[in-house]
């Protein structure tokens, strides 16, 4: 199992100060993580670490080889379960992350339902959301089987935070060859779930790890909120069983990233990591 990192250290900084940071972490992974269509104001002037997915993926690649770094995955986290619009990352820039994986020799894009920003979504049934999260990953599923990418549904919603409906969104949409799941540890969790049962539920259908912890004090807030985007305390020091995921899947997953902010608790929680078996 190796560990990668989140490639958001610093804000407002290019994407190539993000990538040494990570490479004098000691890290030898790393991920695509923001990114965008077109072009991007505050790249102008280097203060933005978010990647177009219309770059050349040649220049892509470079930039994290010079940095000694093996690209692992591509975020496209999306919100799915509203309406379809062209100012909302969803289908489109699924699909553009895809055939980005493809260009660089990445296997795996990583999606996920989101958090929903308009009361049309969150006035959807079970059934509702279910179809509509499926739906909205038909295209970007058939064009990654196509391609030989691998589409991966996190747990970062009100759907795919439940290992009921998430399988019903896997059954729904169907391209089980290339179609599976990244298991995020903290947002399982603050979502309701037991990450080490869904370790186990999804085991031959996780394809990646993201690794979080969660303190005691979110406690009250489990089942109520739906992901967050980083963790803020170090892997092994919260609430979170990390170790029964390990047990699970430790033999299973290559590609594993740290989701956590800030130099001290990444390299804190890498070394807790590697007391488990990780690379």
């Amino acid at each position: 199992m190796k560990v990668g990192c989140f490639s958001l250290i610093e804000p407002f900084s290019p994407l190539d100060h993000q990538l040494a940071k990570i490479q004098e972490m000691g890290f030898k992974y790393a991920d695509v993580t923001d990114n965008h269509t077109g072009a991007s104001l505050l790249g102008t002037i280097d203060l933005n670490a978010s990647l177009s997915l219309d770059s050349n993926p040649a220049d892509v690649r470079e930039a994290y080889a010079s940095r000694g770094l093996e690209i692992t995955s591509v975020c496209c986290h999306a919100n799915l379960l509203d309406p379809a619009a062209p100012f909302r990352y969803g289908t489109t820039e699924i699909m553009k992350g895809i055939q980005m994986a493809h260009a660089l020799g990445v296997r795996d894009v990583i999606t996920c339902d989101g958090h929903m920003q308009t009361a049309w979504a969150k006035a959807l049934s079970r059934k509702e959301r279910i179809f509509t999260f499926a739906e909205k990953l038909v295209e970007p599923a058939r064009l990654a089987e196509a391609l030989g990418v691998r589409l991966l549904l996190e747990p970062h919603g009100i759907v795919s935070d439940s290992i009921e409906d998430l399988g019903d969104v896997l059954d729904r949409l169907g391209y089980a060859d290339n179609v599976g799941v990244n298991l995020d540890t903290g947002n399982s969790w603050l979502g309701g779930t037991d990450p080490v049962e869904m370790a186990k539920a999804f085991a031959d259908k996780i394809g990646h790890i993201h690794w979080k912890d969660m303190p005691e004090s979110m406690e009250s807030e489990r089942g109520k909120s739906f992901g967050c985007g980083m963790g803020e305390i170090a892997i092994g020091s919260g609430v979170v069983d990390i170790e029964g995921v390990v047990k699970v899947l430790g033999e299973r997953v290559e590609y594993t990233t740290l989701e956590v902010a800030g130099p001290e608790v990444l390299v804190a929680s890498y070394e807790y990591l590697k007391t488990l078996g990780a690379e």
